[in-house]
């Protein structure tokens, strides 16, 4: 064997033991998937051979800015993946992250690729041509579940039976689910409020603010002037005001004005940097051109991301 075996270099000069059961670190290969809706993304990507953990990656880090998995996913909607897998001496240990998405929604094609600068500067999800997949807000600020009232002017209200606007999407979900603030911002307000029950006010500068009404309770530590980032968890899901069940009441407004958060234009992120565009566009031209391979399992020949 050889006279190195079990030693590693110091920077002294020194040989440095190496323990045999010290774990080495993962082998990481590409992985493609592809699969069709009939009744539930959840349901296709599963048949796909895709990670729960995965699934929620497509739909929350990479998509859910631009589709609303509550209501926009229709049956023949698709989708086609690269990601990563981890292996160790051939054992699988579990999916990594998206390397790029495609996803089909009523015909329309939306796609993603990663890209993380060699620097750290940037380290996220971009469309082929450099902008951003991230949005100020969130689509949704609750993971997919079923909407039981869309945004409507001329809604009869089901408790008072008279025709008061539904200034809101109501999005069903069981109570204690997690509410996620859809944008970075600051507490306005929290308590309760009438018919909305316990709801929390946010602030998000440029005139905007959302509203999320009949909580069965905040989470920890949230309270009026506190700052919040996108994504983070400010209450949970209730049936407090006048609810006739569990539901989160998410209304989005522009200078006092309410807007249809499933429809209104969502303020972008930052694109990809002129710095690093020559650098984006060789990585993404060769993510892309995995993705259009089709469904399969191959060894990695792309850049691989630590």
């Amino acid at each position: 064997s050889s006279p190195f075996s079990g030693v590693a270099a110091s920077g002294t000069g020194k040989p440095i033991t190496v323990s045999p059961s010290t774990p080495r670190m993962p082998e990481r290969s590409t992985a493609r998937a592809t699969g069709t809706i009939d009744s539930s993304l959840f349901v296709a990507a599963r048949a796909a051979g895709v990670n729960p953990e995965t699934i929620m990656q497509l739909a929350n880090d990479i998509f859910g800015w631009e589709i609303d998995f509550a209501l926009d996913i229709r049956s023949g909607d698709h989708f086609q993946l690269v990601y990563e897998q981890k292996f160790r001496d051939g054992t699988y240990l579990g999916d990594a992250r998206i390397l790029a998405a495609e996803f089909v929604n009523a015909g329309e094609k939306h796609r993603a690729v990663h890209y993380a600068s060699v620097d750290g500067v940037i380290d996220g999800y971009f469309t082929p041509d450099g902008r951003s997949m991230r949005r100020q807000f969130l689509r949704a600020p609750l993971d997919f579940r079923r909407v039981s009232s869309n945004f409507n002017p001329s809604r009869r209200h089901p408790i008072l039976n008279t025709i008061r606007a539904h200034q809101g999407v109501d999005y069903s979900a069981p109570t204690g689910t997690s509410i996620k603030a859809s944008g970075d911002g600051r507490v306005s307000f929290v308590g309760e409020k009438g018919g909305y029950g316990k709801v929390i006010t946010l602030e998000h500068g440029g005139g905007i603010s959302t509203l999320y009404g009949h909580l069965s309770g905040f989470a920890r530590g949230v309270r009026t002037g506190q700052r919040v980032k996108q994504g983070q968890s400010i209450g949970y899901v209730g049936s407090t005001g006048a609810a006739t069940g569990p539901h989160l009441h998410y209304e989005y407004r522009v200078n006092g004005t309410h807007r249809n958060p499933r429809t209104v234009r969502l303020p972008d992120a930052a694109p990809i940097p002129t710095a690093y565009l020559a650098d984006f566009q060789s990585k993404a031209e060769a993510l892309l051109a995995e993705l259009a391979r089709g469904p399969g399992t191959t060894v990695a020949t792309l850049p691989v991301h630590g």
